[in-house]
């Protein structure tokens, strides 16, 4: 009889360890280490002892050989599509997560119902919800009628053999977390247990040909919860984010095998579910008044989108004591390199006040592109002025003040003339033929804040 061990494993890294300790020497987070049995690779049981398992044929095909390319699928759902690369593809696996209440679970049994009206065999299993329950959400949704294969089951074996028999082209699991296998002595949402199932369900939907989206908890940080290797395994990890208090949402890909990994697609959430945005860039776009000091408007790149998105800023009084700095949306990092190149280089100091940063909307700034718009916005509000009307910035700034290129300068440009904006301040080298707009090159962030200081008298 195989002998029966067992190791501590960190339920936040994944890292495993012979005994037990107060602090995962491997991410450094404390009291995470769990008491696990080991087992067999990705929780498939041993053979029984004396019994050698026989090794199945493997077959190979040459690099170049024709294999015919099956098509993909579609939601009919543009914003879902488009993440996708085109659609979801045939023998793919999806890790999707999002933090609770986001509407993963909506997005996707809409998805689902949509699929299945198109006569795509779509089987939705929740862990986490009785049938009953779904079955409600699918009639608030409006797609109660639609031909989707319902089951609340978390026993991966019972799953496994229902799929096997059932043979549907996408698979919906609901979530990852809740699954079991009892071919390991742990619990469901540890680590050996998301490991193990997400290897089973990656591995079905590998041979036969189907679609397998798997829903993901979140951990306090923002990120999947389990072990880093599910990543790894599937083919496609999509985020869904947003703010409870807004009423959009952006689904963005992190890691797609069959599309690209910088795109991202936009969602309002209404009384009928989740519907993707007309125009995404008046979802960021504040709507106030253009003559207060502290706003600037910031030409960002989602994939191969253009969106814009507004950054407010505030520089409050000296304080007394230690000054703040508040973000939302942005880097701290990158804030406090913004401020220390504006004193340093411009000479506006900002080190005795308080300093706040927020893109509004909740929309969240990722590239660096986005430094002139911050500093426009920190300098108007220093210098208590607004900046020019129907302007929009964009461009990185570098430590020695210079203003640097970004990309597809041109996509941003023709998306600002074509909400209405007349005058753009931008890196050196940008498109100079658009349409409507006024193009201002600015070669140092000092130039900036002198065509601010210029346009405001």
């Amino acid at each position: 009889m195989a002998k029966v061990t067992t190791v501590f494993v960190c339920q936040s890294c994944g890292a495993s360890y012979p005994k037990w300790n107060g602090k995962c020497e491997a991410c450094n987070e404390w009291n995470t280490l769990v008491e696990e049995t080991q087992g067999a690779p990705g929780g498939l049981a041993m053979p029984p002892a004396g019994k050698k398992r026989k090794a199945g044929a493997m077959t190979f095909d040459h690099l170049g050989a024709d294999i015919p390319q099956q098509p993909r699928l579609s939601t009919n759902i543009p914003e879902l599509d488009r993440v996708f690369g085109g659609g979801p593809a045939p023998s793919s696996a999806v890790l999707i997560g999002g933090d609770p209440g986001i509407g993963k679970s909506t997005l996707l049994l809409q998805a689902a119902a949509s699929l299945a009206d198109q006569g795509i065999d779509v089987v939705y299993v929740s862990g986490e919800e009785a049938v009953a329950q779904v079955q409600g959400r699918a009639q608030r949704l409006g797609v109660g009628n639609s031909p989707v294969k319902l089951a609340s089951e978390t026993d991966l074996r019972t799953i496994l053999e229902a799929l096997k028999t059932e043979r549907p082209k996408v698979a919906v699991i609901d979530s990852v977390q809740t699954m079991w296998s009892d071919s390991l002595d742990a619990a469901p949402g540890s680590v050996g247990q998301v490991r193990a199932c997400a290897q089973e369900l990656t591995r079905y939907a590998k041979k036969n040909d189907c679609v397998m989206i798997l829903v993901g908890h979140v951990t306090k940080d923002g990120q999947i919860a389990g072990p880093r290797v599910m990543e790894h395994m599937v083919d496609a990890v999509f985020y869904f984010e947003g703010e409870r208090g807004h009423q959009y949402r952006i689904l963005r890909a992190v890691k797609n095998r069959f599309g690209p990994t910088d795109e991202i697609g936009v969602f309002e959430m209404s009384e009928n579910g989740l519907h993707g945005a007309l125009d995404p860039s008046q979802l960021f776009l504040g709507g106030e008044d253009e003559s207060v000091p502290g706003r600037a408007v910031f030409a960002a790149m989602e994939g191969s989108r253009p969106v814009l998105a507004e950054v407010q800023g505030l520089a409050g009084p000296q304080a007394l004591g230690s000054p703040r700095r508040s973000v939302v949306g942005w880097d701290s990092p990158r804030l406090a390199m913004l401020l220390a190149v504006f004193e340093t280089q411009c000479g506006l100091a900002f080190g005795a006040r308080d300093v706040y940063l927020s893109v509004a909307g909740g929309y969240r700034i990722s590239e660096p592109a986005g430094d002139l718009a911050a500093a426009a916005a920190l300098a108007s509000s220093a210098f208590d002025k607004p900046v020019p009307e129907a302007s929009v910035f964009f461009g990185e700034v570098s430590l020695s003040g210079a203003i640097r290129s970004v990309g597809r300068m041109d996509s941003r440009l023709k998306e600002a003339a074509r909400l209405g904006f007349e005058r753009a301040f931008v890196p050196p080298g940008s498109p100079s033929n658009i349409d409507g707009m006024v193009i201002h090159e600015v070669s140092k962030l000092e130039d900036l804040l002198k065509a601010l200081q210029n346009e405001a008298e």
